[in-house]
């Protein structure tokens, strides 16, 4: 999504940050699969560490993403009321996909991270396209 930002000139206007909603090593660096994968594609994630969601993050954001339902649930579980209306699978802004879920390449090889990229290039530019008709940006 930084990437994306960035190539458009918008990575001023608008922030990203990643949180998880079970991290059981918090401070840990990406699994190195998704960071050779990442690599590979020109965007580094070499100095993300992990960090579990917070209570600000709630009304600090403007979109909080889950890349599957369980973890949706989970943020919905610990989510107040009036930001309820922030929480979004990924995969509902990717156009043309039947996937309503990102699956976890972890238990897998590189080809399910492979998958999950694009997945996830997939989904965050519909999410970019729907931020800029929603919020007037033009290019």
């Amino acid at each position: 999504m930084r990437r994306e930002l960035a190539a458009l000139g918008l990575d001023r206007f608008v922030g990203v940050d990643s949180a998880g909603t079970q991290v059981p090593r918090p401070g840990h660096r990406p699994d190195p699969r998704a960071r050779q994968v990442a690599e590979s594609h020109g965007a580094s994630i070499r100095k993300f560490k992990a960090r579990r969601i917070v209570a600000d993050d709630f009304q600090r954001f403007d979109y909080i993403i889950a890349m599957d339902r369980d973890n949706l649930r989970s943020l919905e579980a610990i989510c107040p009321e009036e930001y309820k209306n922030k929480l979004f699978l990924i995969m509902e802004f990717a156009p043309r996909s039947d996937l309503e879920e990102v699956p976890d390449p972890y238990f897998g090889n590189l080809s399910g991270f492979e998958r999950v990229l694009g997945l996830l290039e997939a989904g965050c530019k519909g999410l970019l396209n729907h931020i800029m008709a929603r919020h007037g940006f033009t290019l």
